[in-house]
């Protein structure tokens, strides 16, 4: 579809018989530029539009290699002590808790509590951990 698209809009810029007649100069150019761009922006949104798919499927993977490190989870760093641990839960179980983005809709309450979890298993690895 994109190699149709380029050709026919070479073939439109170099033919004779535009809208605008280049003969006329300046002027039996701007159809051109025109058509030129426009097929610039159709292939810079599909090039962007295949990136992104790219981009959501790095996210995707992202939570995988974060639920591996229970520091990262909770944002702490590795020599924190306990009480950085506990601070560090109580401020995340706080904000990811389902009850608190009940009023959102229900897709915000799964992945809250899918998130919730998380962070609670990760206290509780860094709990034994610690003591």
């Amino acid at each position: 579809m994109k190699t149709i698209l380029i050709l026919m809009a070479v073939l439109y810029a170099l033919s004779p018989y535009d809208v605008l007649p280049d003969l006329i100069a300046g002027w039996g150019w701007l159809d051109d530029i025109a058509i030129l761009g426009l097929l610039w922006w159709y292939l810079y949104k599909q090039r962007n539009r295949d990136g992104s798919h790219e981009r959501k499927e790095e996210a995707r993977a992202q939570p995988e290699s974060r639920a591996k490190d229970p520091y990262s989870i909770l944002g702490v760093r590795p020599d924190a002590s306990l009480d950085e641990i506990k601070k560090a839960y109580r401020e995340l179980a706080n904000k990811y808790h389902p009850d608190k983005v009940n009023h959102l809709g229900e897709e915000f309450k799964t992945l809250a509590e899918k998130r919730f979890k998380e962070i609670q298993a990760a206290y509780e690895t860094l709990k034994k951990n610690k003591e």
